[in-house]
């Protein structure tokens, strides 16, 4: 039975584990802190706009777990916030752990605490990793979901330093790219006034420490809008979002907050003296980042050039996912491209032939499309994700949004995908 490593517990990472553990191998996955999911630790949004016929394609096509996973433990549906619809809010505190449960029941081997920081090559392929403790890991195949965001050093050259955000880099040792470590030449996303990266797109606050009519409305409805005083707002900071889908006015103009467990601040930072001068807002406290008045995480630093099999050029048997296959953004975009390479990760062992997603669908148009922005200029200035921004128009453009499962299910089925990533390769 081939073995395949994963490297890094993200999102991508747990969707990579899960089909290549369906598709029938042996799966490591190596995580260095010690919890999965990374930002999906205060994500917590699902099921927005776009992102809602992303999950059901990837729920008709076999690879659906993890979507009916946060389904499980949404604490709202079907909400609305300023230019979203129909979002599904999980709670933070309780989908890490389902995961886990969910990976270890389906006999996914986790390695915690277990950071890589090199890799040994051998004729255009990779034969093992290393990690911090220095035990060697070998593999018939690797798939990269490390991310783009970090090290310490990284935010503070492009960003506004460390914020001690979610990924906590101090703690268990900043990202550590294979593909990079292994030769490749990766690639930088930049904003679009050419400065490197982009900061992460919201925070948390402390919930007890936002006024109690507010919090009401965040348990009865999912989503409160607080109107900003005109003296405080900075429009310019929409810019800044890796997230922009929410660089809209009423992003500026009003705090969304959004019920996650946690209150969800959807904005990159905004100094703490400023906020507890909102009516509302007077006894704010972050949660993520701690330093959440200063800055965020700086994303988007080191993409792989990779095919539409999500296979990383120049190498053989590394397949990457999540936000190392391109400058996307959000838990959907990552789960969809981890299930990808996961599959193809254990085709390449069995020496079958690699596949992509039908460009009929929406998940399989995001990840050639985001491919062929990657090689322009103006494409790497951009940020593509299903719920909103240049490719939610792209797909109401093709047509490929809808909210109605059954057209979704008879799209996947005339694509010839349905079920594909529940059959077993090996």
């Amino acid at each position: 039975m081939p073995r395949i490593v994963v490297v890094g517990g993200g999102w991508a990472g747990c969707a990579a584990a899960m089909s290549a553990n369906k598709a029938g191998a042996d799966v490591i996955l190596v995580e260095k802190s010690d919890c999965l999911l990374g930002t999906g630790l205060v994500g917590g949004i699902m099921r927005n706009n776009g992102r809602f016929t992303a999950a059901e394609e990837m729920i008709a096509m076999g690879g659906g777990d993890l979507f009916r996973l946060a389904d499980e433990v949404a604490r709202h549906v079907n909400v609305e916030f300023p230019g979203h619809q129909h979002a599904t809010l999980y709670d933070v505190a309780l989908m890490e752990p389902t995961v886990r449960r969910y990976l270890v029941d389906q006999g996914v081997e986790l390695w915690m605490m277990a950071r890589a920081r090199d890799v040994e090559k051998k004729d255009g392929r990779l034969e093992a990793v290393t990690l911090d403790n220095k035990e060697r890991l070998e593999a018939d195949a690797f798939i990269e979901a490390t991310g783009t965001a970090g090290p310490q050093g990284n935010c503070a050259r492009y960003g506004n330093g460390c914020a001690m955000c979610i990924l906590r880099c101090p703690s268990w040792g900043g990202r550590v790219s294979i593909a990079a470590k292994a030769g490749v030449q990766e690639m930088m996303g930049h904003r679009p006034d050419g400065t490197i990266g982009a900061m992460s797109g919201s925070c948390k606050l402390h919930k007890d420490s936002v006024d109690p009519a507010i919090v009401a409305e965040l348990n009865r409805t999912g989503v409160a809008v607080v109107p900003i005083p005109k003296n405080l707002v900075h429009a310019e900071k929409l810019a800044t979002k890796a997230c922009q889908q929410y660089a809209l006015p009423a992003f500026a103009e009003n705090l969304v907050l959004l019920d996650t467990g946690h209150v969800k601040l959807m904005t990159p930072f905004y100094p703490l003296d400023e906020l507890r001068r909102i009516p509302g807002m007077q006894n704010a406290r972050y949660e993520d980042p701690y330093a959440g008045g200063k800055g965020n995480s700086i994303r988007y630093l080191a993409l792989s050039p990779r095919d539409d099999h999500l296979k990383v050029e120049g190498l053989d048997n590394l397949f990457c996912a999540g936000e190392k296959a391109g400058l996307l953004v959000g838990h959907t975009e990552a789960i969809c491209t981890g299930t990808l390479a996961g599959h193809n990760a254990v085709r390449r062992t069995m020496g079958q032939p690699l596949v992509t997603i039908p460009r009929a669908t929406a998940v399989g148009d995001a990840i050639a499309h985001v491919r062929e922005q990657m090689h322009t200029e103006e494409g790497m200035s951009k940020k593509y994700t299903f719920s909103g921004a240049v490719y939610f128009e792209r797909m109401q453009e093709l047509g490929t949004y809808t909210t109605d499962v059954e057209t979704i299910q008879e799209r996947v089925k005339a694509a010839g995908f349905e079920g594909f990533f529940a059959q077993r390769v090996v």
